[in-house]
């Protein structure tokens, strides 16, 4: 039809031109007289009837092009018949397909009226143009569909190359039959208070008027949210609703945390709650078993925020905007401890590691598995790679153990891979980490068949999962802390005992983190912990010993830390020399340096670890949330310390990545202190 149009278009034109260039001939010959006589000769009626004679040549000549026209068109009706069957019509519209054919510039040259009739005129007009989403199809497989919208409807639509024609399938049905069921869809969620038992204290909760208070907030909430409620334990509801309710939860960053905790101002505690929504999956109980774990999720990052979990999507946190409170129940580290330890006994031998780039906190709650290991007499490794541990750990380990010990405990991350397959009832110990790809020997890891993980870091959306013992408690300063703390109230008789070098490494780990006690994360419990690694002959100067610093890192300590910035009110960051390749030891003990100035909230420093690349180590005094803004960057670990790496980067990209994430995320960073 393109190419009869053309040809058409062309014959009409050398016609008029002929007419043109004729009707001029003739005037200038009669205007000259020639031949001769010809002015005489030629009367004014000859010129009326020449001229009518044109006129109805041309209207002859129109309604042949409009008859062809109109045959052609039959013709293209036809053909579309015979390739759908009869009654094209009604196919059409019980289909509810449109069907439009364009030519080589995509100007569409015929279609079956569908669009039409819904007010899209498309005829004569470059499809392309109305709908820029269809060039995809130009160049994509046969089998694609582009999704277009069109004066209110939905349409799905393919491209037939050879033909020239797109069909489209209206689905708008379709689309408010699924938007409708994604609105509707079934949500499970659980409500936690955390701090249940220290806020009911010794009375019956019924009659604490906190309580009372915290669980009408929780109502009104999940009322004005469209939430049912269904309290199972005194300090846990139940809760269920569609997609539409989480989504108003999510648009108000679940305002419900921020509400409950300002109940505590002018308490002697401050209430917080812990929130775990699932969604977008068909089965209830996989739903509730998601749900569980994002609870689970919450709490173990300290409570104080809630966590929603999408089926087969990334985790989303909201809040944590207060640090972890702090655990001092004896009980509790007693269950956990003899747990360990009947875990320990039960098991042929146990091997242990610590995080990538191990300090000496994380040498530290090695030591503390090996403690336990010594008192139930089973064989127990630690794996380290004494290339990737830091130097002052790696001059403590040699320090701690001879030669002969040494030779003897002292795996690397191969001969670890090789005791995991061949002794199958090991157990592998993780401390001080809980995410696979940072701990010492993730290959180790892959070969275990039973794990057990305890860490002080708040857990990420990337875990070790189903270990059969998980310890997670982000109110400890320090991961020696923890064992410390199992190792002296674990029951038994006799009791564990700690030799005196041992118990002097456990003493350094918790002085490293927690800046010899200058940390905001120091409680009671810390104390407690040092006093009883005191007990078992800890020295406070050799743990001292360990930690201290080389005359030249102590220069390029304060080199880097003179080179700080202040892009927001409290917050500083400062940065290596892109030339130097720094430890990361060295980056954290800048940051600590930097929260030792007045005023200062928190702190971060960028460093060039390795050639390519780039670490991030961050530092806060509680009224910050550094763990949510390394988060944001894809690191992670503690509310007041935590880090981030960058790979194959520059110093420009992570220096503008820190400054965008303290532009967009800072103020949700600041932790709500206000009134406790």
């Amino acid at each position: 039809m393109t190419d009869a149009l053309r040809s058409m278009r062309i014959v009409l034109i050398i016609l008029t031109f002929l007419e043109i260039a004729g009707l001029a001939a003739a005037i200038v010959l009669y205007f000259l007289d020639f031949p001769t006589g010809i002015q005489a000769k030629v009367k004014p009626q000859y010129w009326i009837f020449a001229m009518s004679l044109v006129v109805v040549v041309n209207l002859l000549l129109l309604w042949i092009s409009i008859s062809h026209m109109s045959t052609l068109r039959h013709k293209t009706d036809l053909d579309a018949a015979s390739i759908i069957g009869s009654d094209v019509q009604e196919a059409y519209n019980f289909g509810e397909i449109g069907l439009v054919v364009t030519d080589d510039r995509d100007v569409v040259i015929w279609d079956n009226n569908l669009l039409k009739d819904r007010q899209v005129n498309l005829l004569d007009m470059n499809i392309l143009e109305w709908q820029p989403a269809l060039k995809d199809l130009k160049t994509a497989p046969a089998d694609m569909v582009v999704k277009i919208e069109a004066n209110g409807r939905n349409y799905n639509v393919k491209y037939l190359a050879d033909a020239r024609l797109y069909i489209f399938k209206d689905t708008s049905e379709y689309e408010s039959i699924f938007t409708y069921s994604r609105v509707h869809a079934t949500v499970v969620g659980v409500i936690m208070i955390d701090n249940f038992t220290e806020i009911v204290g010794k009375t019956e909760d019924e009659n604490n008027d906190l309580v009372t208070t915290i669980r009408q907030e929780i109502l009104n909430y999940c009322k004005e949210k469209g939430v049912l409620l269904r309290r199972f334990r005194n300090d846990s509801y139940f809760a269920v609703c569609n997609y539409a309710s989480l989504e108003k939860m999510e648009e108000d960053g679940f305002s419900l945390l921020n509400r409950v905790r300002a109940l505590g101002r002018g308490q002697n505690i401050a209430p917080t709650l812990s929130i775990g929504f699932a969604h977008d999956f068909p089965n209830v109980i996989k739903l509730n078993e998601m749900a569980s774990s994002a609870i689970d999720m919450a709490m173990s990052r300290g409570g104080d925020q809630a966590v929603v979990s999408r089926y087969g999507d990334d985790i989303k946190f909201y809040g944590g905007k207060t640090a972890a409170l702090e655990n001092s129940s004896a009980v509790k580290f007693r269950t956990n401890a003899d747990a360990i330890l009947n875990i320990i006994n039960d098991s042929k031998e146990v091997l242990v590691m610590g995080h990538n780039d191990m300090d000496m906190d994380a040498l530290g709650a090695c030591i503390g598995v090996y403690a336990m290991c010594l008192h139930l007499k089973k064989p127990c490794y630690i794996i380290i790679d004494h290339k990737r541990t830091e130097k002052k750990t790696r001059g403590a380990f040699l320090a701690t153990f001879d030669k002969e010990t040494r030779d003897r405990i002292a795996l690397t991350p191969r001969q670890a891979e090789e005791h995991l397959q061949s002794v199958p009832g090991a157990l592998l110990a993780v401390v001080d980490v809980s995410v696979p790809a940072n701990v010492m020997a993730p290959k180790a890891l892959e070969k275990a068949n039973k794990i057990i993980v305890v860490d002080h870091h708040l857990r990420g959306e990337s875990y070790l999962e189903k270990p059969v013992f998980e310890y997670i408690d982000p109110s400890a300063s320090s991961a020696s802390e923890i064992f410390a703390e199992f190792i002296h109230y674990a029951s038994g008789n006799p009791r564990i005992e700690i030799p005196s070098n041992l118990a002097t490494t456990m003493l350094s780990g918790i002085f490293l983190d927690t800046g010899f006690f200058k940390s905001n994360s120091v409680g009671v419990r810390t104390f407690e912990a040092a006093e009883v690694l005191r007990e078992f002959g800890a020295d406070p100067r050799r743990a001292d010993d360990f930690l201290k610093d080389e005359y030249e890192e102590y220069l390029l300590v304060n080199k880097i830390a003179s080179t700080m910035k202040s892009p927001a009110r409290g917050v500083v960051y400062a940065v290596c020399d892109e030339s130097d390749i720094i430890d990361r030891a060295t980056l954290a003990k800048v940051a600590n340096t930097l929260m030792r100035l007045r005023d200062i909230h928190a702190a971060f420093v960028i460093g060039k670890v390795a050639e390519r690349e780039w670490r991030i180590s961050a530092r806060s005094d509680q009224t910050v949330n550094v763990m949510l803004l390394c988060e944001k960057m894809g690191g992670g670990g503690h509310f007041t310390a935590s880090a981030c790496g960058f790979q194959n980067s520059t110093l420009a990209l992570v220096e503008g990545k820190l400054l965008s994430t303290l532009e967009t995320y800072l103020n949700d960073a600041r932790a709500d202190t206000g009134g406790n």
